[in-house]
């Protein structure tokens, strides 16, 4: 066989086989529509309700009684109003605890809401939740639990998977779209699940839906977890992570409860409530360092989020307006900029400034109409094309010199920086290295606190 039929016979088979083009560097991987959609969200609660709000419990073992859960007030609407006045876009409800009961008349078990005193067991509170968040504005979520310490088929892997399923299609096609599916992986007594199957459960039904999952359920998450439940994030976060070699797209999300250490109401226990400066502390450690932050909120035993729950969320929700709502952003009054350069500073997170083509650094300025004390600024990436800052400076103009006052390296979604306060009326984005061209959606300046 000649040599010039061999090399043509290798090229056919070569066009021929398939090929599956993974991205080996980690600004080649680019997020999907729902995934930055999902980020601009920004801020989350999760709400904890079922058995162990009546029973001073945190972990239920499943032997509760159903004819425990008896809300003698619950009104779903006063929870997602207090929920809006915190700042929150969305909420996800714990449908379904490690203890197995279940807050929806499911058709796959009797211990649900189905068997408790609550409306005379005709109750549906994932419907109720679901549509109170709607009236108010806010998107709508699921908590599912695998681990299900009642359920007899959760000791026969196929059975019980089988029945988590079922009941994961019931809350996929009964209550509307679903902005986040939480795939915990707390317990398993042994347990392997058939994680494939499920997502492909969820998906059938809700094909945009955020899964939110471990690190080590890296195939089946479009999220991940921060690592634990402090509220904050501890490192440079960058949305592509690696596992096994392969590269994907995989915010974070951070979750943390309103009351420190409890994730389910308690009695007698108002010394948990955390403080309007420990929330905004976490605040600027989850969102301000391109995270997600989920914050977590229990209703009473009436059915109710306490008083002083309340309160502290309208406060919190306050405090984020005034630090950093679009009124306390100084860079939007600025001086004549060019067109270019004034969409990084408007306000306006359709728009974005860009970076000279395939340019590897480039600097943003912006000149405030006057002199300013400024502690604090906030920058994000528009990350449709990936994240590409991967090393920057903040910088003021002081007495004829450009001064460093922070430096990182992450920026991502939304980076808030502080700082020794400094008086200036001329400040810059100096991007010291990017990947590729960085385009930045907002640039803002904030007046140092009082």
């Amino acid at each position: 066989m000649s040599r010039s039929l061999l090399h043509s016979i290798g090229l056919t088979a070569a066009l021929l086989l398939p090929v599956t083009a993974w991205p080996q560097n980690f600004t080649e991987v680019k997020p999907s529509p729902q995934q930055t959609a999902w980020q601009d969200l920004e801020f989350g609660v999760i709400l904890h309700f079922g058995t162990n709000t009546f029973l001073d419990r945190e972990w239920g073992d499943g032997t509760a009684s159903p004819k425990a859960f008896n809300p003698s007030a619950l009104d779903t609407r006063q929870w997602m109003r207090a929920i809006k006045a915190s700042g929150a876009k969305y909420v996800v409800m714990v449908a379904k605890h490690h203890d197995g009961f279940c807050l929806w008349p499911t058709g796959q078990t009797d211990y649900s809401i189905k068997a408790s005193p609550w409306k005379d067991g005709k109750g549906d509170l994932v419907r109720e939740a679901a549509e109170a968040a709607r009236a108010e504005g806010l998107r709508f979520g699921v908590y599912l639990s695998p681990w299900d310490r009642h359920e007899p088929k959760y000791k026969d892997n196929a059975a019980y998977d089988a029945y988590y399923r079922a009941e994961l299609e019931e809350l996929a096609t009964h209550y509307g779209d679903l902005v986040e599916f939480w795939l915990d992986g707390a317990g398993s007594g042994g347990h392997i699940y058939d994680f494939k199957k499920i997502i492909e459960t969820l998906r059938t039904y809700q094909p945009n839906t955020i899964v939110f999952a471990d690190t080590a359920l890296f195939e089946y998450g479009d999220a991940r977890w921060a690592g634990d439940e402090s509220g904050r994030v501890e490192y440079e976060n960058w949305n592509v992570v690696d596992r096994h070699g392969y590269l994907r797209w995989r915010p974070i999300e951070v979750d943390t409860p309103l009351r420190k250490l409890h994730w389910f109401w308690h009695p007698n226990d108002e010394a948990s409530l955390k403080s309007v400066d420990e929330l905004m502390d976490s605040y600027e450690n989850s969102v301000g360092k391109g995270g997600q932050w989920m914050m977590g909120v229990a209703p009473d035993d009436r059915g109710l989020l306490p008083d002083s729950d309340v309160a502290r969320l309208k406060e919190l929700g306050t405090e984020i307006r005034k630090k950093y709502g679009p009124e306390a952003n100084l860079a939007v009054h600025h001086l004549a900029a060019p067109t270019e350069t004034a969409k990084a500073l408007d306000n306006d997170l359709e728009t974005f400034w860009s970076a000279p083509k395939d340019s590897r650094s480039a600097v943003l300025e912006v000149q405030l109409v006057k002199a300013a004390t400024v502690d604090r600024t906030l920058t994000m990436e528009w990350l449709t094309e990936g994240q590409m800052v991967q090393s920057y400076r903040i910088e003021a103009l002081v007495n004829g010199s450009w001064k460093t006052i922070t430096a990182g390296h992450a920026i991502g979604h939304k980076k808030i920086d502080r700082f020794p306060a400094v008086t200036a009326s001329r400040f810059r984005l100096n991007l010291l290295s990017t990947a590729g061209t960085a385009r930045i959606r907002e640039f803002q300046v904030f007046a140092a606190e009082k």
